[in-house]
């Protein structure tokens, strides 16, 4: 059997198990904890653009505050570009 083949059979089974080792996967332990933190971002930014709302009779200026419409989309929004960051980040090789 090649030894430089990533993928190993074990004795007395038909079935291929495969090994791969950290620097073979697409995305590491790395990846995951930062699109961890990304989805903490985006719901953060999701709940801080929720409050009580206007009700027919009575007008709550509270729907015009900084935190929902500035603060709230702003780090929902950044938390989908970490996203992206996230997937996409590739950690450096040791030599």
């Amino acid at each position: 059997m090649d030894t430089k083949n990533k993928y190993t059979v074990s004795k007395g089974t038909n079935e291929a198990l495969v090994r791969e080792s950290e620097s073979q996967r697409p995305l590491v332990r790395t990846n995951f904890v930062l699109m961890a933190v990304a989805g903490v971002m985006i719901v953060l930014g999701f709940l801080l653009m929720t409050g009580g709302s206007s009700d027919w009779g009575e007008f709550n200026p509270d729907i015009f505050s900084t935190r929902r419409i500035v603060v709230g989309p702003t780090i929902a929004f950044l938390g989908f570009i970490f996203m992206g960051v996230g997937i996409m980040y590739s950690p450096r090789k040791k030599n």
